[in-house]
């Protein structure tokens, strides 16, 4: 990793797209990367659009604003694209991953992209599956690892655990879901780049 990786979250208020950011900065973290871990949001509430951002880096990173140009967007809910633009800033050879039953084709008309490597999973189904809600932060980290190779999965899936038996030490139940929406997602990802 000789460059800073830019990657934007987006979801709603109660999807754990900043959790998401932040479980992804861990696992960089513990890996001796450099990392920041962001949210932007105002006011909203429960189901409102957010906003949450990495940025991991080999180097010290010395910026401090918004992400404008990511190479890694990842989308929790679909619905959103009808009224967020979700590829803003995505270059040719960025990566969009969503949330979604559709496939990558499906999305790259739906959006009208000309360029990026687009991919596809259901993690809401992998989340009500596996954890027993739809909360889809997990499965898309499962399956943007598999999609980058920014780490490997055991790795993510340790550190994940770890952090999570912080959080939920009486609840072995939602860490064991979440690991296993983590390594679905990761195996059941659709799509091969720019189709």
């Amino acid at each position: 990793m000789a460059q800073i990786v830019e990657i934007r979250w987006h979801g709603r208020g109660g999807q754990g797209a900043k959790t998401a950011a932040l479980l992804l900065a861990d696992a960089a973290l513990s890996l001796g990367k450099y990392i920041q871990a962001f949210p932007e949001y105002g006011p909203e509430r429960m189901g409102a659009p957010v906003q949450a951002f990495n940025r991991l880096s080999d180097e010290p990173i010395l910026v401090h604003c918004g992400i404008t140009n990511p190479q890694i967007v990842a989308v929790l809910d679909q619905t959103l694209m009808a009224s967020v633009d979700v590829a803003h800033g995505l270059p040719d050879s960025g990566q969009l991953i969503v949330n979604t039953s559709k496939t990558p084709q499906a999305i790259r008309q739906e959006l009208g992209l000309k360029g990026a490597h687009i991919f596809t999973v259901d993690a809401s189904a992998i989340a009500q599956d596996k954890i027993g809600r739809d909360i889809p932060n997990t499965p898309l980290l499962g399956a943007l690892v598999k999609v980058t190779g920014l780490f490997d999965i055991t790795m993510l899936l340790h550190d994940t655990e770890v952090k999570l038996k912080k959080k939920f030490a009486s609840k072995p139940e939602i860490i064991k879901g979440n690991l296993e929406a983590i390594k679905t997602a990761y195996d059941t990802v659709q799509g091969k780049g720019k189709e």
